[in-house]
């Protein structure tokens, strides 16, 4: 199940969501993961994953179990049709974007080119 925007198709995972919840859950200075998009990296843009307390009013909110995500407008530019995953594999933890705008990434996942 997807936690889906009405107008910018960004869609965040159950899997990423709940993990969201969890970590707010532990660190109450926090209500939410912000995820950004900055110029940098080896591909020429970078995702940039940090929990905040404060919510701008042109951020879009992903919300659902207990968990929230924001997103500046900016970034939506970038990340428009991405779908936001938390994955748990013998690689190791963390969240991923899955980006159709992104036409070349790196191996670290956060780092691509439009």
């Amino acid at each position: 199940m997807n936690a889906q925007t009405p107008s910018n198709s960004v869609t965040a995972t159950e899997s990423a969501l709940k993990r969201i919840a969890a970590i707010i859950e532990k660190d109450t200075d926090n209500s939410a993961l912000r995820i950004s998009v900055e110029g940098g990296g080896c591909s020429g843009f970078s995702y940039q994953f940090d929990l905040v307390n404060e919510e701008n009013n042109d951020d879009l909110v992903i919300e659902g179990h207990n968990g929230k995500i924001l997103i500046d407008e900016m970034s939506l530019i970038y990340m428009g049709g991405s779908e936001i995953d938390f994955v748990d594999d013998l690689m190791g933890q963390s969240f991923q974007v899955k980006n159709p705008n992104a036409v070349a990434s790196c191996g670290c996942g956060t780092s691509f080119s439009v």
